[in-house]
């Protein structure tokens, strides 16, 4: 059976089920590569371009190693994604945002919306005005995913998610999809679903899908 490369962030908060980080999440094998140095810092707000050679650097490497397909651990890596399909040989899935232009009514939750942009969205071939909303500025989920504190409140998490997608819901009430952008978000997606009654996406279910309709 073939392995899913992920290209990890630099990070030390927990990884519960669920998170692309545990490789629990999966019912296939993982392979894991960190890119030191990529701070969710670096790559959230800063946008910083000097990250792309280190992920391309680790991607061949986890492909050297066996994977048939590439993925990352953080959304806003979709920026990456036309640069990392043309450097590696594999399937590359940068994002759950990839999803966004097989949606027809569909916004997006991520973790910080002031930092989540229109090329974001276009580099994932989504419509510039697709609805985004974020977690709570400054909320220990956010804290603990940006500042990447070593612990975590999954309380709090789950607050935040479906919170956001309910302010999302407010703002657009004939969305009939969320896609979570964040990475660390798929263990609330039920509850998302079930508070808001919508379809909900995240990283592991693109996976999902299109991992499994590889050749094996």
């Amino acid at each position: 059976m073939k392995t899913l490369g992920v290209l990890m962030l630099d990070t030390r908060f927990p990884r519960v089920l669920g998170d692309i980080g545990n490789p629990a999440t999966f019912d296939f094998p993982v392979r894991y590569k960190t890119v030191r140095g990529a701070s969710p810092q670096r790559v959230v707000r800063e946008r910083d371009p000097a990250l792309l050679q280190p992920f391309i650097d680790a991607g061949r490497a986890l492909v050297a190693e066996g994977a048939g397909a590439i993925t990352t651990s953080c959304g806003f890596l979709v920026l990456f994604q036309h640069e990392l399909q043309a450097a590696l040989p594999v399937p590359v899935w940068a994002s759950s945002l990839l999803l966004l232009p097989v949606l027809q009514h569909a916004g997006v939750v991520t973790v910080d919306a002031a930092s989540l942009g229109v090329d974001h969205l276009r580099a994932a071939g989504a419509k510039p005005d697709t609805p985004i909303e974020g977690i709570a500025a400054g909320s220990a989920f956010q804290q603990t995913l940006l500042q990447d504190r070593p612990t975590l409140d999954a309380d709090d998490a789950l607050l935040q998610v479906v919170g956001a997608a309910q302010r999302l819901l407010a703002r657009h009430p004939a969305l009939t999809d969320i896609v979570l952008e964040c990475t660390n978000m798929p263990p609330y997606a039920g509850a998302v679903r079930r508070a808001t009654g919508r379809r909900v996406h995240d990283i592991t279910t693109l996976i999902g899908e299109r991992f499994h309709a590889l050749p094996h």
